[in-house]
Formats: structure tokens, sequence, C-alpha cells
């Protein structure tokens, strides 16, 4: 069970808070002998699996190392290019890591722009008047939670399927939200949230959910 992400969405769509919790690192790590039976190609500043399922390893997972040696991009620790030496023979037999990439402010900040339209559309494929939108979304892995202030801010919790006390969660979030930004003379309305005492409090907040189910 944990919490893995948190969003604050304002009123406009734009992504004003963000924070990475626990968050699973699935590797898989696998010797490989020539040719090389897994696509890549450098995708987003990544090298990235395109082609080959096997063993784990998925379309969009990354490379991470090489022989045990960290990527720069695309290039080894020596500056060599990792392509080129995929391709020679005399480089195998070659130990590959691979995992799922890490997202990127960019990517949330499209992540929390895309929300934004769904939940409009929820709320207007809604056979009843007066509905609150997309309150929760489960996958096979993960559900997604989310409350709307009356004033259009978006409070997201992304857990585990079994995480319990998520809505006290999102309503510690809203409250928090209220102490450290609303009442910061400091800040202004559609900005994003820098309070270290924000950061604090829900930090406690979140390991008491994680550890007990409850605040």
């Amino acid at each position: 069970m944990g919490i893995y992400h948190i969003f604050i969405v304002s009123k406009s769509g734009g992504l004003i808070f963000n924070y990475d919790h626990n968050i699973p690192q699935l590797e898989y790590e696998k010797t490989y002998s020539y040719p090389l039976d897994i696509k890549l190609r450098f995708e987003n500043n990544r090298v990235t699996v395109v082609f080959g399922e096997r063993d784990g390893v998925c379309v969009g997972h990354v490379l991470l190392t090489v022989n045990g040696q960290p990527l720069n991009y695309d290039k080894l620790p020596d500056g060599r290019d990792v392509f080129e030496f995929l391709e020679e023979r005399e480089n195998y037999p070659v130990n590959l890591k691979f995992g799922k990439a890490k997202i990127t402010t960019n990517e949330k900040i499209v992540l929390a722009s895309m929300f934004y339209p769904l939940y409009a559309l929820a709320v207007q494929l809604s056979p009843e008047q007066g509905s609150s939108g997309i309150l929760e979304l489960e996958a096979d892995t993960f559900k997604l939670r989310c409350s709307q202030t009356l004033t259009g801010i978006k409070f997201i919790v992304v857990s585990d399927l079994k995480q319990a006390g998520v809505d006290q969660l999102l309503d510690k979030l809203y409250e928090l939200y209220a102490d450290y930004a609303l009442k910061n003379p400091f800040y202004s309305l559609e900005m994003p949230i820098r309070a270290d005492l924000f950061d604090e409090h829900l930090q406690v907040a979140i390991d008491q959910i994680e550890r007990t189910g409850f605040i």
C-alpha cells in the first residue's frame, strides 16, 4: 500500500503543485546475446523500448544502464554512442537494465492540462444535473481520486489500490492549502505553491495515512 503522486490543479487547468512519494521502482536486468532482439529509439532524451516486449521489459521502458554503467542521454560514460555500441557484435554478451521512465515536470504539466478537459467532459456526459465530475479512476495497478472545491481547485491523489484513508487525505490536503497557501499574504492565486510548512505537514499526513489508514 502507499501514496504515489499528489497533484493540485488550478481552476484554469494549470498544475500548481505536484509531489512524488512512494513510487515503486520497477527495474529489469538481463544479459543479451547478439543480435539484440529489442528495438530501441532515442525519444524525449531517453533511450526507449519501442518494440520487443519480453522478460518484464515493456514498450515505453527506458534503458538505464549498460554493463552496470549509467547512460547520459544516449551516451555511455566514455562518450560512445549507445546505439553504435549495441550494433557491434564484439560487445556481446551485454548486460542491460531497463526500467519505467520517471515523469518529468513538463510531462506532469501536460497531464494536468489533459485531466482538466476530461473532468469537464465527465460533467457534460452525466445524465443527471449537478454532476461532481470525476471522483475516482481505477486501473489494474493504481487508483486516482479527485476532489474539486467550490472555486474549481482540483486535488488529485494517485495511490495503491488497497490504500485506505485517501478521502481523508484529500480533505487534509484542502485544509493545508487553505492554511499555508490562501492565508499566505505573499501567495497569488493560480501560481505554484512553494511553502515549506505546506510540504512538511503534507509529508506528516501522508506518513500517517500509510501507517494507520486514517488521519
